[in-house]
């Protein structure tokens, strides 16, 4: 009898100490909707032009689960306990494939998949190098966008570097600062491409 009591005791122990370790859950957050105003009426199939937008490339340093924060020139640092709610580069092809329906409404804008490779609409390919923010209240989205034909063959290239202030201090200020940072390279792209056509 003696033992069980004992053994009871060490598992509550065992228990106890698993709990206080544990500490807090992370906060999770997904990018803020564009802050352009109206929703964007989708394009649909009788659409006048048509747009496939692929999943950006990120940094090795950007696809990971905390929010990352630039310390000092060379120093990055990735929070434990505020993080993205999904994978970065989901949330920034479907953002951007929302922000570009807004901006162009005559283009049917498309994720990539299967049937789109076989499709004769022109795709845009971004490298993601810079989205996170700094300590001195900034917040940097930066890389560079391409527009190739179905062929592959390369439209138009351009670079994309944006810095937008903290409106105030903590990281949700942090994704809200980064996400009018996506809207404003949308806004980059979309004038890009009307210049185009």
């Amino acid at each position: 009898m003696m033992r069980i009591k004992a053994l009871i005791a060490a598992g509550l122990a065992l228990w106890l100490a698993g709990c206080a370790a544990s500490g807090p859950a992370p906060s999770r957050y997904t990018l803020p909707a564009d802050a352009g105003g109206d929703p964007p009426r989708i394009a649909g199939a009788g659409a006048t032009h048509r747009l496939v937008v692929g999943q950006p490339r990120l940094a090795r340093f950007l696809d990971v689960d905390g929010l990352v924060l630039q310390l000092d020139d060379i120093t990055l640092n990735e929070a434990n306990h505020h993080q993205w709610a999904e994978p970065l580069g989901l949330q920034l092809e479907r953002g951007l494939r929302t922000r570009l329906a807004a901006r162009l409404p005559d283009t049917r804008v498309m994720q990539a998949d299967a049937d789109s490779r076989r499709d004769t609409a022109p795709t845009l390919r971004l490298e993601v190098d810079r989205f996170h923010g700094r300590v001195d209240g900034r917040a940097v989205a930066g890389g560079q966008w391409q527009l190739r034909d179905a062929g592959g063959d390369l439209l138009a290239m351009a670079p994309f570097a944006v810095e937008v202030a903290l409106a105030e201090d903590g990281y949700p200020a942090l994704v809200r600062a980064l996400g009018r940072g996506w809207d404003r390279v949308a806004d980059e792209i979309a004038a890009e491409i009307k210049r185009l056509r």
